[in-house]
């Protein structure tokens, strides 16, 4: 158990570190890039960069699949299993490689359509496109074995190797765009060093598991002893499919239903609420093979006890979000861009409802996935249907309310309401009543915690759209009185709360 702590503490530190390391950089250097690139080329990258995020649909389901098919055998020191495992998913990748390869090569035919209207020439676009498609592939066919790394609780290497290469490239890339301004040399860059940080991350696994032996070339014949991984992989990519689906409708939808400019205004929201809750995820993010692993052990008393421990965790940061979100967000907003650019309160309070479901739901997926309990397909149609329906009805009348309210509704159906009687009853094989019992608490605390202090520091002569020095100390003080209450509630009345709090300070 202490070793389990200890990794997911060393990969939250890790990750906090180059969390910030590189939202510093991406900062700095979008300025560099625009000013000496230009938007056009910096448009482009992006463009290309979100026609490769659809062509990777076609992995979804399957990485996270044989996650859950390692967290055995590493716990049981499993290492034929291992590379069986593994074996599998290198064939199952080159497979998925090949595919993603002729799809691109398909749709960049269209390219001269596309980008027809484009002053940088196609020159450019084809090399950005498939530069950028070869360092996907390096993944499929090469840094595949890294999944070990996660499973194993040592994603603070894959941070350090990853991130590291991406942090030298970001630096790299803006020496050459202010010295040059040269865009193949900033492409060249961007593929070398996806293949740097590759060669150097398996380097680093073979020093990890000098034992690793895996062989694509058998994991065919491999598939058929581990039938599970497929069927679990279709089950799992019905899940993520609909999540990639709700997650990209959100601008979609604001555009059909209200105007362009609203999908700008909303999108700033998105901003500044993608990075905070990046921040968290960066801490929590991974504990999910902590999970995995102990699951694999078997000890119920001590998985529930542990399960009561995250859940807290996790009603309490997302708690933190929806306070903050809540005073901070208006007044940064009024002073980075302007009053102009603030939304309707309302909008802001369904939002902070939205967040608090997906984060607080966060344990409940992680033990749903360490138990491998997917085969509610039912459930991910289900909640489509119903954020579609909704969303269509409301939205047309209400704009972005109605959009958030379609979310909202399928969230309470089936991540509130369903996911954790799936998860106790076949999971845990104990009562839903006594999960409710538990969590009833930890809604309570949430909302008395963003209540009073909201309360109180609406009290206070200082005023968060006075200048920038003014907003930080509004949120020092909100933050101060925020802590002040919420701690010790949940001390006093969350479960294990106090479990949790030992576990940290050990």
């Amino acid at each position: 158990m202490g070793d389990r702590v200890h990794k997911s503490l060393l990969n939250a530190r890790v990750n906090v570190v180059f969390y910030f390391l590189t939202l510093f950089l991406a900062f700095f250097s979008r300025k560099i890039f625009l000013d000496c690139l230009g938007a056009d080329f910096i448009g482009l990258t992006g463009t290309l960069g979100n026609i490769l995020g659809y062509l990777n649909l076609a992995e979804l389901g399957i990485s996270a699949s044989v996650g859950y098919f390692l967290f055995r055998p590493i716990q049981s020191g499993n290492r034929a299993g291992i590379q069986d495992i593994l074996s599998v998913l290198g064939y199952l990748y080159s497979k998925i490689g090949l595919l993603i390869l002729t799809v691109g090569v398909l749709v960049s035919l269209s390219f001269p359509f596309v980008f027809s209207n484009t002053s940088l020439g196609l020159g450019i676009v084809y090399f950005s496109f498939y530069s950028l498609l070869g360092s996907a592939l390096v993944g499929y066919f090469i840094n595949y074995r890294q999944i070990l790394l996660a499973a194993d609780q040592k994603t603070y290497l894959v941070a350090i190797y990853t991130q590291g290469a991406t942090l030298a490239k970001t630096a790299l890339q803006i020496f050459l765009a202010y010295t040059y301004k040269d865009l193949y040399l900033w492409v060249s860059v961007e593929f070398v060093f996806g293949l740097l940080g590759c060669v150097i991350l398996n380097w680093k696994i073979n020093r990890e598991y000098p034992w690793l032996r895996v062989n694509r070339k058998n994991g065919r014949a491999l598939l058929s002893k581990y039938p599970d991984i497929t069927g679990k992989t279709r089950q799992i990519f019905i899940h993520k499919i609909k999540d990639f689906l709700l997650v990209k409708s959100d601008e979609l939808f604001i555009f059909i239903f209200v105007s362009l400019k609203m999908v700008a205004l909303y999108g700033n929201y998105l901003i500044i609420v993608s990075k905070l809750i990046s921040l968290f995820s960066s801490i929590t993010g991974s504990i999910g093979a902590g999970i995995g692993n102990l699951v694999a052990e078997g000890n119920r008393p001590h998985i529930l006890r542990v399960f009561w421990q995250v859940t807290t965790m996790q009603h309490f940061i997302a708690a933190f979000l929806c306070f903050s979100l809540y005073n901070y967000l208006e007044p940064f907003v009024a002073l980075w861009l302007g009053d102009k650019y603030i939304l309707d309160h309302g909008i802001l309070v369904l939002l902070l409802v939205f967040i608090y479901i997906t984060n607080s739901r966060n344990s409940v997926d992680c033990f749903n996935y360490a138990y491998g309990l997917y085969a509610d397909v039912w459930s991910a149609w289900t909640e489509l249907v119903i954020n579609l329906t909704v969303t269509v009805i409301f939205g047309l009348k209400w704009g972005i309310a109605g959009i958030l309210l379609g979310k909202i509704s399928s969230l309470l159906a089936i991540v509130v309401l369903w996911k954790p009687y799936y998860l106790f009853h076949s999971g845990f094989k104990a009562s839903a009543s006594s999960y409710w019992a538990g969590v009833s608490r930890n809604y309570v605390i949430s909302a008395l915690s963003i209540a009073v202090p909201t309360y109180i520091l609406r009290q206070t002569p200082v005023s968060p759209y006075q200048s920038l020095v003014s907003w930080m100390l509004y949120a020092s003080i909100g933050t101060v009185l925020f802590l002040l209450l919420s701690f010790p509630l949940n001390l006093l009345f969350a479960k294990g709360a106090k479990d949790c709090i030992r576990r940290f300070l050990k």
